[in-house]
């Protein structure tokens, strides 16, 4: 068995590895979670996620080859994420996958972890009908892009600086829901009005982002006024954030043929924004495609299948005592 490739995902707190084959068939997904190490500082705290990975990424490696039944010989490549992401947890993923590489005489492809999530739609079964236009919210990313193709990526915009992910998770804490904010924040939204002015920062700037300027309205906000009602904050939150981000996936809907729109990322799984991208897709007659909630945070699986993109194109290095990384950022 040579069409299957070990994926190993370690980019912020959680260690991953899975085993997929070409068809985005997951044979094994394991996640070694690291929330109960980071709840407590209301947020990832990098020194502690990086030791943690070194203490469960072979552990982690080893029970997804099990749960997949597969031997090491039996790999096609090893897949791994080389960026971005908090450089300690990368540089375990990265160690670990170039020493298993040269131990077991395995290629390494290194995957952007940004390309992974926009693969993530096609895990268990092909979803994805190109071309799309691709919307990816995560906890450390934003951004727009169209795809012509599973390879052929073009970067719309992004973020210029928070993500929308960590904003959630900064709100929440404002409002007292713990980490991680994103869902708490949506529940809280939901028996709340959006009445609260906040900004909508560039909301006129085409395709990029920056929600730095709503955070610090809501900050704002919640230290000149006694007794804010927390439901209407956190609506008007999220109203916030879903005007931005509709609009700007409008535009880009208007202006670049697709046959889906694609939401991927952890805040994917909010159901505001599914509510909201549903109505968007049948205003203009694009079909909305989500990946299942659990490939929408980070995981292994989406960095193997990202890396059978390369492997079509002819991009797989030789066996190697060292880490061979792929050309492209996307």
């Amino acid at each position: 068995m040579n069409d299957v490739i070990l994926g190993i995902e370690t980019s912020c707190d959680d260690t991953a590895a899975a085993v997929v084959d070409a068809s985005g068939k997951i044979l094994s997904s394991v996640i070694s979670s690291q929330l109960e190490i980071h709840e407590a500082f209301g947020g990832i705290y990098p020194e502690f996620a990086a030791r943690a990975h070194v203490a469960t990424i072979l552990p982690t490696v080893h029970e997804a080859l099990s749960r997949a039944a597969i031997a090491p010989a039996d790999l096609q490549a090893i897949a791994v994420t080389r960026g971005p992401g908090l450089i300690g947890s990368l540089l375990v993923g990265l160690n670990t996958a170039a020493a298993l590489g040269a131990g077991w005489g395995k290629p390494v492809i290194g995957v952007n972890h940004l390309r992974g999530h926009l693969r993530s739609a096609d895990l268990e079964e092909c979803r994805v009908k190109f071309p799309a236009t691709v919307l990816l919210v995560s906890g450390g990313h934003t951004l727009l892009a169209y795809m012509k193709d599973a390879s052929e990526i073009e970067l719309l915009g992004s973020t210029r600086d928070d993500s929308v992910g960590e904003s959630y998770d900064k709100v929440g804490r404002m409002l007292g829901t713990g980490y991680p904010g994103g869902p708490a924040v949506d529940r809280m939204a939901r028996g709340g009005k959006a009445c609260i002015p906040f900004p909508r920062p560039m909301l006129d700037k085409e395709y990029d982002f920056s929600f730095s300027g709503l955070k610090s309205a809501v900050a704002r906000y919640m230290e000149s006024t006694v007794a804010p009602a927390m439901e209407d904050v956190a609506a008007s939150f999220v109203q916030a954030v879903m005007d931005v981000l509709i609009r700007k996936s409008r535009l880009a809907l208007s202006r670049y043929p697709s046959a889906s729109f694609v939401i991927v990322g952890g805040v994917a799984a909010s159901p505001r924004l599914r509510e909201d991208a549903a109505r968007l897709c049948k205003e203009t007659g694009v079909e909305l495609c989500l990946p299942p909630a659990k490939w929408s945070t980070d995981n292994a699986a989406m960095i193997a299948l990202a890396a059978f993109d390369y492997v079509r194109t002819g991009i797989l290095p030789p066996p190697s005592p060292e880490l061979q990384l792929t050309i492209r950022d996307f």
